[in-house]
This record gives structure tokens, sequence and C-alpha cells, in this order.
């Protein structure tokens, strides 16, 4: 009881102290628990949209995929005849086809998309009763026939469209026009999907190509028969070549493919949570060494009365165990309020999230109770573990705790160590043979060095702080002396205050050399190896209207079309592999330059030909002449030669097989055979700059997709490359203002440290404005001493990353100085903003009660 007394008051007497630590606990709680609400509300969301949706029994194709991606464009479909053979089955008391299709794009007479800009999809289908468990019409009526359309209510807020209004659909099947005759209401939250209704007849003439055809058939059980009983009821009503799912096993394949993406969004942002629970290790650790050196004299006194070791130990650990508590039920309350911003942020992004649905787990508050707590108390374990160790006399004689030199010889020790084997690590991953091996040792490398570099960073500061402070405190004179002075004191506080801001950085350099070597090696492969003048493609395949649009563009020499295939590939030694292969024509050689290490491409394109690439021919011993069995999906079953190994030393359609489109329509039916993912062309000699606008003008009913030159090419992937790096910095945001909330603490506890020793220099003269200017540099110093050593740990990580990229044929190592430069150069502003406040504090000190303090 004693221990927790002492505890409880020595809390509330550095309360002020405590503040900035408790803030880092409550950030990265925060960010932890804000990141698993989110997420469930996410789950919560499309959960209630799949449960609600999903009829009580479910008949679709055989080969449905529930991300309806079918290789020629048109979903699976199934003959009406099936809706009667449901209805007769035991126990279903209606069944109903219905027709729906994401392979589609609807514009506005304005040609404008009316798609999400989210990702979500767009989803064209015929109205049914089943429709009623979710939606409701809210305005006008359902379609009656081909010239009607109804449209969700969010769609229309989002886009301002109202009854009358005009609405084109383009699938592969062609464009079609139809007016808006009513609005339908989701009775649950739309994640964000933008759906269209037609009359059942239209939508399967304009969706399917044929009428008489579902893609899925639902049936509602009679009462009280199971899902379970009406699925086998069902299965014993139809031949077996169907796929028949209850209202639960629907729901969970639909979530399951949506699962993944949110596990990918969950685990990434945890990271960086725990990236910032690192970086407030480093605070913690800080404060609470501060807070025991202040409070020598207070331990000594407590040891030389009856207190031991465990008692003195134990008190402080109890007051980190009062900080975690505080900050960490702080943090649980501010995650839901990440959450719900996260939830507006992408609601403005076109995402609807409610509010309604807002998911707060048992387990979530707990975890980041748990998470909290226990790193706080784990980070105040050594300056606790270091009160234990004062003794009585060694406090009463002296007003600080002393240095333990054979520690201190330890630490550089098993610094150096780990350093040059993380060192030795990234070295082996540079020269690995394997992308796979290499990245594990990259791994290794990484955490070892960083750990290596914390360890050793009190040894660091001494000759770091010395050349920072010639090139940059020299010209401040004597107060530059003292700044520089006052962050040599203790190497151990500058090293691990630097160290909290050098783990953020060191990750923004890592990924600023990865990001900025992508974009030049891509340039540099676009440069060397395309020949094309124009790319176009788009989030959906490039429908038939489409492509003979660019086709009837005047002032192109070539358009090549550019198919990817389903396939299943049986080499020579008899192995399977179901990468597919990809259909172009002959000119497509000449729109990417892809050099052969054996054989001649043009004659891939030969009948009965085709190419591979030069990792698969290796792995599996072919050689030009030898034979490969290609059974095409939907098709039949080729023999073809290969004529050619294409060298995969390069990035851009590394290892695709190539074949002619002669060959894939022989062996593809007409029906079967899928729209292009992309297409090429090439611009008649001086004429490039007519070809451009003449393609784009010719695509121009067709906004889904981009007419990019080589210049828009790379700007795109430049912008696409900078906007994730964006993101990824505005994440790694968290970690760097956890750390400058260090550099804040430390130096406040510095000032209250040095008390006496800033009233003595005031009262022999030093004036209040150089008292700061000199707190001030000191946070420079500080700052910039962890900038150094995070941009250079950073820059041998992602210099490391780039060997492992090579093998992958992005080439180029490109230091984007500019970055480096801005970030170090801002690190300096970091500290001067960090030091604004415990330098505003020092300088209203008074004189006379600062000299008498103890």
């Amino acid at each position: 009881m004693t221990v927790l007394k002492t505890s409880m008051r020595n809390f509330f007497a550095h309360k002020g102290r405590m503040a900035l630590s408790a803030v880092a606990v409550l950030l990265s709680v925060a960010f932890v628990c804000g990141t698993l609400v989110f997420t469930d509300t996410m789950n919560t969301t499309f959960d209630k949209l799949f449960s609600t949706t999903a009829s009580d029994v479910t008949v679709s194709p055989k080969a449905a995929k529930s991300d309806d991606t079918p290789q020629n464009g048109r979903p699976e479909s199934l003959p009406a005849s099936t809706v009667q053979q449901v209805t007769k089955a035991d126990g279903v008391k209606s069944a109903e086809g219905a027709v729906s299709s994401m392979n589609v794009t609807v514009v506005n007479s304005d040609n404008k998309n009316m798609g999400s800009s989210t990702g979500a999809p767009t989803i064209a289908g015929n109205w049914t009763k089943s429709d009623l468990r979710s939606m409701e019409i809210t305005s006008g009526h359902a379609p009656r026939g081909p010239t009607e359309t109804m449209v969700d209510a969010d769609t229309a807020d989002k886009h301002d469209l109202k009854i009358g209004d005009e609405l084109r659909t383009i699938s592969v099947i062609g464009d079609f026009k139809a007016k808006i005759v009513g609005i339908a209401t989701f009775k649950i939250t739309n994640p964000g999907a933008a759906i269209v209704y037609f009359d059942t007849a239209t939508a399967q003439r304009e969706l399917l190509g044929a009428e008489g055809r579902f893609t899925q058939v639902y049936a509602t059980a009679a009462a009280g028969v199971s899902d379970t009983q009406l699925k086998q009821n069902v299965t014993q009503a139809l031949d077996g070549t169907y796929k028949i799912q209850t209202a639960k096993e629907n729901a969970d394949e639909n979530r399951e493919g949506v699962g993944e993406f949110m596990n990918v969004i969950k685990y990434a942002m945890l990271g960086f949570a725990g990236i910032a629970f690192l970086v407030g290790i480093f605070l913690i650790i800080n404060t609470f060494s501060m807070l025991v050196a202040q409070r020598t004299r207070e331990i000594g006194l407590m040891r030389a009365i009856g207190s031991s070791r465990k008692q003195v130990n134990r008190s402080v650990l109890v007051e980190s165990l009062l900080l975690g508590i505080v900050g960490s039920i702080l943090g649980v309350g501010a995650g839901v309020g990440i959450a719900v911003g996260l939830m507006k942020l992408m609601g403005m992004a076109g995402m609807n999230l409610s509010t309604d649905d807002l998911t707060v787990k048992a387990t979530t508050p707990v975890i980041g109770m748990i998470l909290g707590v226990v790193v706080t108390v784990l980070a105040a374990y050594l300056p606790a573990r270091r009160a234990g160790k004062v003794s009585p006399m060694a406090a009463l004689r002296d007003a600080g705790t002393p240095a333990d030199g054979k520690a201190g010889l330890v630490r550089g020790i098993i610094g150096l160590a780990l350093t040059g084997a993380g060192g030795f690590a990234l070295y082996t991953a540079a020269t690995a043979d394997t992308a796979k091996d290499g990245s594990l040792l990259l791994a290794g490398g990484v955490v070892l060095t960083l750990i290596g570099f914390v360890i050793i960073g009190p040894l660091l500061a001494g000759g770091v702080v010395r050349v920072i402070s010639a090139v940059i405190l020299r010209a401040f004179g004597p107060v530059g002396r003292m700044a520089e002075r006052n962050a040599l004191r203790n190497p151990r506080r500058t090293g691990a205050t630097g160290a909290a801001l050098m783990i953020g950085l060191a990750l923004v350099a890592c990924l600023s050399v990865v990001g900025s070597s992508m974009v030049a090696s891509a340039t540099s492969e676009l440069d060397k190896s395309v020949g094309a003048d124009f790319i176009v493609q788009g989030g959906q395949r490039i429908v038939p209207q489409a492509q003979k649009a660019m086709e009837q563009s005047p002032d192109l020499a070539h358009v090549t079309s550019y198919k990817e295939l389903e396939a299943t590939l049986t080499s020579p030694d008899g192995k399977k592999d179901t990468k597919g292969v990809t259909a172009a024509d002959p000119t497509y050689a000449q729109d990417l330059r892809r050099p052969t290490t054996a054989g001649t491409l043009s004659a891939a394109y030969g009948k009965n030909a085709m190419s591979v690439g030069s990792d698969y021919a290796k792995d599996h011993g072919i050689r030009v002449g030898d034979t490969i069995t290609v059974a095409f999906k939907g098709g039949d079953t080729a023999k073809l030669k290969v004529a050619a190994i294409t060298d995969d030393s390069g990035a851009l359609d590394k290892g695709s097989r190539y074949l002619s489109m002669a060959t894939m329509k022989h062996y593809v039916p007409a029906d079967q055979i899928p729209p292009n993912s992309i297409m090429f062309a090439k611009a008649k000699d001086g004429q490039e700059k007519q070809a451009y606008a003449a393609l784009k003008d010719a695509l121009h009913d067709y906004p889904q997709y981009q007419v990019r030159d080589q210049t828009d090419y790379k700007e795109e992937l430049k912008d696409q490359v900078g906007q994730l790096l964006n993101m990824v910095y505005g994440l790694l945001g968290l970690a760097i203002i956890v750390a400058i909330l260090g550099v804040v603490n430390t130096l406040a506890l510095s000032v209250v440290e040095r008390t006496r020793e800033i009233g003595l220099m005031r009262a022999i003269g030093l004036s209040r404005r150089q008292l700061r200017r000199m707190i001030r540099l000191e946070s420079v110093v500080i700052a910039l001493f962890g900038a150094l050593l995070g941009l250079g740990l950073g820059m041998g990580w992602g210099a490391t990353a780039q060997k492992l990229l090579a093998m992958e044929g992005l080439n180029v190592l490109d230091i984007p100085w500019p970055t480096i430069i801005g970030v170090f150069i801002g690190s300096a502003f970091v500290g001067l903003f960090a030091a604004l406040v415990p330098a505003f504090r020092a300088g209203r000190m008074n004189v006379l009660n600062a000299i008498a303090t103890e």
C-alpha cells in the first residue's frame, strides 16, 4: 500500500511531465483501436449487405465466380428452363430468374462515368422481387420496357440524376440508352456500388446477348423448410451442373473476397500503429529515465529510511502502469473518434459507411488497454531497474545517477555486433540469387540494423552532434556552443530522443528510394522497349465498339490488339501451369520490343506457334522446337511449337507467352474470345500530334478508357507511385508526431533538470532571448542527429530493396535527393517547433527561484 501511495503521489506531482508520454500512448492506442473499429464496421456493413441480399438458395452456373469476371466479358448464364425446374422442387415457395453483370460502364448525357470512384463495381441487372429485401422504390416505378431504367438513390444523389435523365450503358454486347423512370433506395448501407436496373428482356438481350437466359435463380423456401433442406431438394431437381448455395454459403463466398481486401487494409494500418508504439517506447523510456535522474535524492532518502530496491523499482513501475491505464483509456475513446473520421473520409471519397453500423467489439478496448499498458510498463522497466540500483549514499552525495561505464561498454559491443550482423544481412540480400531468399535477408537486415543503431545511438551522438554543430551552431557563438554541450551532456538521452525520430525518417527514406527507383526503372524500360506511340486501357476491358472506333481513327500506321486468355499449359516435362497465354497481333513485336534468348519473336506469331519466357523455359528445360500442350478455357486443346524464348530480365510483360490471333481463333470459339485488355497504336510518320488528337476524339464516347502517349504513361506511373507514397507518408506521420512529442518532452524535462543552472546563467548576464535560442538550437541538433541517422539508414535499406527489385526487371537505382534534402531541412524546423514551449517556459523562469532550486 505504501508503494502505491508513493507512486500515486509522484504520478500526480509530475502529471505535467507525464502528459506528453500519455499523449504518445493515447495516439498509438487510438490508431490501433480506430483501425479495428473501422475495419469491423466495414465488415459489418458488407455482412449486412450480403446477408440481406442473399436468397434462401441461389442457383448459379458451375463456372460462375463471385467477382463476375468472365474471360469473354459476358457473365456465365443458365437457361430459363432452370427456373421451372427449381420451382418444381420440394419445399420451394417461389423461384425467379435474375440477370446481373459488373462488366458494364454507365454514362450520363454529358458522357460522364456514373460509376464509383473508390473501386466499387457498377452493377447492371433486372429488377426482381428479391431486390425488395434490400431496396424499395421511393420515386417513380420499376422499368417496363427497353427504353426505361431505374438507379439507386445513392448514385442519383452523387451525380445529380433525376427521373427523365438519359443514361447510356456500355457492355461487350453493345451500347444502349434508357431514361430513368424510377429511383430505388437501399434499406441498408450501400458501400458505394452504382446500380442500374432494366426489365428482364432488356437485361438478357443487352447484358447477356441472348434472351431466355439468367445468371442466377433465386429460390425462396416454404414455411418450415430450412435452407439446407431446400438446397438438397433443389440439387435433386437439377442435373448437378450448377453451383447451388444456401444464403449463408453465398454470403460467406462474397464475404471471403471482401475479407481479403479488408485484411490488407487492417494489417497495413496496424503495422503503422506498431511503428508508432515503437517510437512511443523511446519517449516513455526518456521520460522515466529523466524523472528518475531528477528524483535521485528523493530515491536515496527512500532507500535510507528502509525502502528496498524492489519497492523503489515497483514504485516506478506502478507510475508507468498508471500512465498506461490513463493513456489507454483515452486512446480507446479517441480510437472510436478516428474510426468515425475515417468513415466520413470514405464517404467523401464515395464509399458510404453509416455510423448506424459502427461496430465496437468487446475485444477492441481490451486489446487497446493491454497493448497500451504492457508497452508502457515494459518501456519503463529499464528506468525502474536503474532507479532500484541507486544507493542511499551515492544519491545523497550526487544530484544525478552515476553513469555505469561497464554497462555502456557492453551496450556498445552489443550494438556494434547487431549493426554489423544487419549490415552483412543487407549485403547478402543485395547479392542473393532469388528475390525470395533476398527478401528474408532484407527483413532480417532491416530489423538488426535498426536495433543496432538504436543501441549505439549514444555512442554515435558524440561524433555526429559535433559534426552538425561545427556546420550549424558555431555561427551562433557562445549560445551555439552551449547548445552543443547540452546535447552532448547526456548522450544516452540524446541518442534515445534522436532514435525516435530516426525510425520514422528511415522508413520515409527507404520508401522514397524504392518508389523513385521503381519510377526511374519503369521510365527507362519504357524508353528502351516501348515502340508504340499510344496505349489505351481502362477499368473495363475494351469493348468491341470502342475497338472499332479506335481502328477507324485516322493517321495511325497500325493498331494492335492484346488479349489475355485463360489456359492450362502442359510443358514437355509433364508439369501443368495455369497462368494463361496472350494473343496479340504481329505488330505487337514492334509495340513492345522484347529481346529473345532463342528463336525470333515474329516466328511465334506463325501457325500453331508460340513463345515462352526465359524463366519458364529454364524451369521446365524448354528449347525452341519443343511442343507445349495448351488447353484453352471454353475452347479446344492445342499442341503449339515453341518458336521463341523471350528474355525475362525486363519488367514489362515479364513471363508472358505469346501466340497469334489466328492461332487463338482456330482453337477458341468466337463467343469465348475475350475483349482486349489493352491496345496499342502507332502513328504515321510525322502525324503523332494529329493521331493523338484523333484517337482521343474517337474514344470520346467511352470515358472508361484513357488514351496515353508515352509521356502521359510515365506521368501516370509517377502519379500512382506518388499517391501510394503520400498515403504511406501520411500513416508514418503518426510515428513522426510521437517522435516530435518525444523531443518536446525531453527538452521540457531537461529544462526542469537544469533549473538551477539556467538561473545561474541568467544571473551572470544570459538574456531571455539567448536562453530561448540555446534551447531551440539544442532541439535542432537533436532533430538533425535523428534525421541524419534515419535518412542514412533508410537509404541503405532502399538501395538493398532496389537490388531485389532488379531481379524483377526494375534495374535503376534512383536516390530522390530533393526529397532526402527536403526531409533533412524539414527536420530542423521540426526541432524548432518542438522547442517552442520548453524555450518559452525557460525564458519565463524566475532567476532567484531558479538559483535557490536544489
